[in-house]
């Protein structure tokens, strides 16, 4: 079984004001902090679905060992996003119904690999289609999908987004709860920035 992380990354990040996967958190760019988590032998691939406007992400990506998929037209939304990292891997790698993919937005830099290493040692045991982590209640990201289901990204209707597959008939979905809050924790605001600089340097 392999696993493919797949990262969507093509946002205007306007709420920040200015490219926020390009920030620097607490020495280390926001971006950098998410693939460091995702160094992890299971994980056979990862792809970072971006505009083909930002260059300065794609220059950053250049020492990753990662797939940059720049799409022909930048992605509406988190679903047109996935479904271009899923055609990647499929060009790369052909995975097969034992394989499976990992969804994880681009802003979630203080997810560690203490976490990544628990939910893959999970998902291995499982037989749910789909595992979503859970922290006191809360579902957080990374979401891991069986490959069947990337099949499946072309019938969610225009008006939904990728929970629609957790909705399916005959789709076993399991929450899997972790103690670290760093599920939940994603980058959107100058204040998010703020309150993540602090989880480093408390004094900040």
């Amino acid at each position: 079984m392999r696993l493919f992380a797949i990262i969507p990354a093509a946002g205007l990040s306007r709420r920040m004001g200015r490219p926020k996967l390009t920030l620097d958190l607490a020495g280390r760019l926001v971006i950098a902090r998410l693939l460091d988590a995702l160094d992890h032998p299971a994980i056979a691939a990862t792809a970072v679905v971006f505009r083909r406007s930002d260059e300065q992400l794609r220059d950053v990506l250049q020492p990753f060992d990662v797939i940059a998929v720049q799409p022909p037209r930048d992605p509406p939304d988190m679903r047109h996003s996935v479904e271009y990292g899923v055609a990647a891997i499929r060009n790369h790698f052909a995975p097969d119904a034992e394989d499976a993919w990992i969804l994880i937005p681009a802003d979630h830099p203080v997810l560690d690999g203490d976490v990544i290493n628990e939910l893959v040692d999970a998902w291995q045991t499982l037989d749910a289609d789909i595992m979503v982590p859970v922290h006191e209640g809360k579902r957080g990201h990374p979401a891991f999908f069986r490959w069947t289901l990337a099949d499946r990204l072309s019938e969610i209707p225009d008006d939904q987004g990728l929970n629609w597959l957790l909705t399916l008939d005959g789709v076993t979905v399991c929450q899997h709860p972790v103690t670290s809050d760093s599920i939940l924790l994603d980058l959107d605001t100058p204040e998010d920035l703020q309150r993540l600089q602090s989880r480093f340097d408390p004094s900040n």
